[in-house]
């Protein structure tokens, strides 16, 4: 089974929330997960055979929020080796701002501009139609993201 490290930016609590839940249901499949919502580039590089799943939500004006900003910044500047990891994206926003999923957005392409591989689409959670998006996610893991994990760890 395969390790996954899930790295959250919160703004209000609910990326973290959905974050719990996932790495709930991964663990229940067989997976080790860990959460991290203080992530640095050496969290990246750490363990070539970790999958990573990025769960972060968008501030208002579509920037990440202020605990992932760090990762994003020391990505685009440092460029760490990690070309053919693979990865996926959990972005949750409001559809209501013209500014809906750019942050999520903008750490796919900064993981894809580095040789990453997405696993499957990104799940796109949209707070202003009222689902809750822990049973989304729950969902979109079990239909959509679990089958395409490797059934042996990337090395």
């Amino acid at each position: 089974m395969s390790q996954i490290q899930i790295l959250v930016g919160s703004v209000t609590g609910t990326a973290e929330g959905v974050a719990k839940v996932v790495a709930d249901a991964l663990e229940a499949d067989g997976h080790t997960t860990s959460i991290n919502t203080a992530a640095q580039v050496e969290d990246l590089v750490r363990a070539p055979e970790e999958i990573l799943l990025i769960c972060t939500a968008n501030t208002g004006s579509g920037d990440l929020p202020d605990n992932l900003q760090p990762l994003y910044h020391q990505i685009n500047r440092e460029f760490p080796a990690i070309a053919g990891r693979l990865y996926g994206i959990i972005n949750l926003g409001d559809s209501s701002y013209a500014t809906f999923g750019e942050a999520g957005q903008a750490l796919d392409e900064a993981l894809e501009d580095l040789g990453a591989k997405r696993l499957g689409e990104p799940l796109v959670l949209d707070a202003s139609t009222g689902e809750d998006p822990e049973v989304l996610a729950q969902h979109w893991l079990s239909e959509h993201w679990l089958p395409r994990l490797p059934e042996t760890p990337p090395l």
